[in-house]
């Protein structure tokens, strides 16, 4: 039945696609390593086909039954058995043989060989599975519907997700970074159990998202955090323009940020957190009221509008608990940084708070909080890697990202104000 959508008062009818179906001279007319790929796509058609194409090669090395039209000595020599795969299943068949009987030696036939190998979508689809859930052990029993399949154990499940996600890591952590002009870096770190990954999001100029790179680390060492800032530098990340720093208030990664970005590092601290912080220090019944003024203040576009009502509840605030009040002065200016610089309300909606990457954090947690045992580091960092790079292609740009040049243009100044463009200040040496 056909949908039919209502759109300004005026009936639509939303019409499907016509499917272009390719003719069977089209197909032939193919190069093997296409009808192959074609072949392993279509679990049906493949298991039609896949007889009709090796005796497609049976016939031009040994020639058709009954006639002399093949290879000089080579003949036909009986039936093996044998499997291919049909995107991540190995599914039984009978081969037939041909011998080289001058040589006396078997002649491969070339597409069963291309056929025996699983194709990068059979890796991505057990990647895939295993990463939303599926246990190596319960493989076996969920694969598809094709009883004659002969299903992976758990162990050749196991080493080939290890194998996959391998690939995964290395992609990220070699990443080239200087073909990105990225003009925001987000850092936040996530708990495994009593060790940590700091994990670094770029966003761009045209407002895209791309992970940056990871390092493992119990703490936010500003160490730790150095070597890893100096790592995206040596892998191309640029800098010289600006780059507006989303921390969470971790000491460390601002001690970093400092020491390698220099004046073309622009903090600005989450306001959610720092918040958060200030209102752990009241009594229960009066942490909902001071968070909603707080809420109100930080809402404020204009930079001495939302400072002046911020100061009003530091005044209140000094009466009930000078702890929280000591919470809010410190770092208080970089909390303020995207209304300073005057920004736009649809940028300060994405960049004042660390919300971007705190959802990649949940996702993040959908797909290796499963994980009751951490075996070893490698692993750790490649079930992260993998969930990253997963994550990446469903990321949204961030709102507001028509406005982003205006941030450049709003670092430039900053830059500038601080000391002068024209005078980089160089990353420092570990």
């Amino acid at each position: 039945m056909k949908k039919i959508l209502q759109i300004n008062g005026k009936s639509k009818v939303r019409k499907a696609k016509a499917v272009e179906v390719m003719k069977l001279n089209e197909y032939g007319a193919l190069e093997v390593d296409s009808r192959v790929a074609l072949i392993q796509e279509l679990i049906p058609i493949g298991l039609m086909h896949v007889a009709a194409e090796l005796q497609r090669d049976v016939e031009g090395l040994a020639g058709k039954r009954y006639m002399r039209d093949g290879i000089y000595g080579y003949d036909r020599w009986g039936e093996q058995e044998g499997s291919v795969w049909i995107l991540d299943q190995k599914i039984p068949i009978k081969v037939q043989r041909v011998r080289d009987t001058i040589n006396n030696r078997e002649v491969t036939l070339s597409t069963y060989k291309k056929l025996q190998q699983p194709t990068g979508k059979a890796e991505d689809k057990l990647l895939k599975k295993v990463l939303y859930g599926l246990s190596c052990r319960d493989y076996r029993e969920c694969s598809e519907a094709i009883p004659e399949a002969l299903s992976l154990s758990p162990s050749s499940v196991s080493r080939r997700y290890i194998k996959a996600s391998q690939k995964k890591l290395k992609e990220l952590t070699d990443r080239r970074l200087e073909g990105y002009d990225i003009i925001a870096v987000v850092m936040d770190g996530k708990a495994f159990g009593d060790d940590g990954m700091i994990i670094a999001l770029g966003v761009t100029v045209e407002g895209r998202k791309v992970f940056l790179g990871i390092i493992q680390s119990s703490t936010e060492n500003h160490k730790v955090c150095r070597d890893f800032l100096l790592k995206l530098i040596d892998r191309g990340l640029k800098y010289d323009k600006g780059l507006l720093c989303i921390i969470d208030g971790a000491k460390g990664i601002r001690k970093a940020i400092n020491e390698v970005f220099g004046i073309y590092g622009i903090v600005q601290r989450c306001q959610w957190h720092k918040r958060e912080n200030i209102v752990a220090y009241l009594p229960k019944h009066q942490q909902e009221e001071f968070r909603n003024k707080l809420q109100a203040a930080y809402s404020k576009e204009d930079y001495k509008k939302a400072k002046a009502a911020i100061q009003a509840i530091k005044s209140e605030l000094r009466l009930i608990n000078e702890s929280a009040v000591n919470s809010l002065e410190e770092g208080f200016e970089e909390t303020l940084t995207i209304q300073r610089i005057g920004m736009h309300r649809e940028i300060m909606r994405s960049f004042k708070t660390t919300n971007m990457i705190e959802s990649v954090m949940a996702l993040v947690g959908q797909r290796t909080d499963k994980v009751d045992y951490w075996k070893n580091s490698n692993q750790k960092q490649r079930w992260v890697a993998t969930s990253l790079l997963s994550i990446e292609q469903r990321l949204n740009r961030v709102k507001g990202y028509r406005h982003l040049i205006e941030l450049r243009n709003a670092l430039q100044r900053e830059i500038q104000n601080r000391g002068g463009i024209g005078e980089r200040k160089e990353a420092v040496a570990a």
